[in-house]
């Protein structure tokens, strides 16, 4: 019975030290944070965006972030885009049409960064258009959802998800941080990668908390478009449906309940909801 006890009560303790992160307070270390231009997209067939035809026979055009958070003296990359092959493709005819204006190394050039000063590589998820440039940083810890890790394990690669990008950790020559539920990264509340399963199995947000913005919630793929919250607008490739409405639910809930600006990440319109680069949101 003691046995049974001590372990509720470990089990309480963790849970609580998990959800520290998201209800911390401001944290002492210096945070800041740049949005990086990582491609756009042309979806000419947008009918994809959601399972219930509400983007039949339309077209949407979608942004591609990349954000740079430092940490007092610690740098962390939340997403690398679109791979580099797609540098000054031209936009065309194809249900989806990507492409890429500037690689990240030339973005990071212009503050005075290298891509090894880069420590931490987080990915939202596996998909190309977020895991594009991870290649670019070998040396960096990668941190992404242990399911979407598992997943890069199969026998049949998931949707969306190519190797070659991640190839430095895949081939068992860079570290790898697979997290389960959510993570503080620093250990202060101001950096938190958040669960959210359903785009993938191991999809996360991320919530940056700035000393003057206030805090902010990057979206990862939880949803595309600014519309997709109140549509409740699951997309086709996503893996769970009710996951993804349940993630939908939390990130909304947390921006109420914690005051905080959401950026979707691939909505042309919430670009202007952070300084424009080179300048910094703080």
């Amino acid at each position: 019975m003691l046995v049974s006890l001590w372990s509720c009560f470990v089990a309480g303790c963790l849970s609580l030290i998990v959800s520290a992160g998201v209800q911390a307070a401001a944290p002492k270390a210096e945070v800041m944070i740049w949005r990086l231009d990582c491609g756009q997209i042309l979806m000419n067939d947008a009918s994809p965006l959601s399972d219930t035809g509400i983007y039949d026979g339309q077209s949407r055009r979608l942004s591609v972030g990349c954000y740079l958070i430092r940490h007092g003296k610690e740098l962390m990359l939340w997403d690398a885009g679109l791979p580099t092959s797609l540098l000054g493709k031209p936009i065309d005819q194809q249900p989806i049409s990507p492409t890429l204006a500037v690689d990240l190394p030339t973005q990071l050039a212009r503050l005075g960064i290298r891509p090894s000063d880069i420590t931490r590589l987080a990915l939202s998820h596996y998909h190309f258009d977020h895991a594009g440039q991870a290649s670019t940083f070998p040396n960096a810890t990668l941190m992404i959802g242990a399911a979407d890790w598992t997943a890069l394990h199969s026998k049949k690669m998931p949707f969306g998800a190519d190797p070659a990008l991640l190839a430095p950790w895949l081939n068992g020559k860079g570290k790898v941080d697979p997290i389960k539920g959510d993570r503080d990264v620093f250990g202060d509340g101001s950096v938190v990668i958040l669960a959210t399963p359903g785009h993938t199995p191991g999809s996360a947000a991320l919530l940056v908390r700035l000393p003057k913005t206030g805090p902010l919630l990057l979206s990862g793929d939880v949803a595309h478009l600014e519309a997709q919250w109140r549509l409740s607008a699951v997309p086709t490739w996503n893996t769970e449906r009710a996951d993804s409405l349940a993630s939908m639910s939390r990130l909304q809930k947390l921006a109420s309940n914690l005051g905080a600006t959401i950026i979707v990440q691939h909505d042309p319109a919430d670009i202007s909801k952070l300084a424009a680069f080179p300048e910094a949101s703080r």
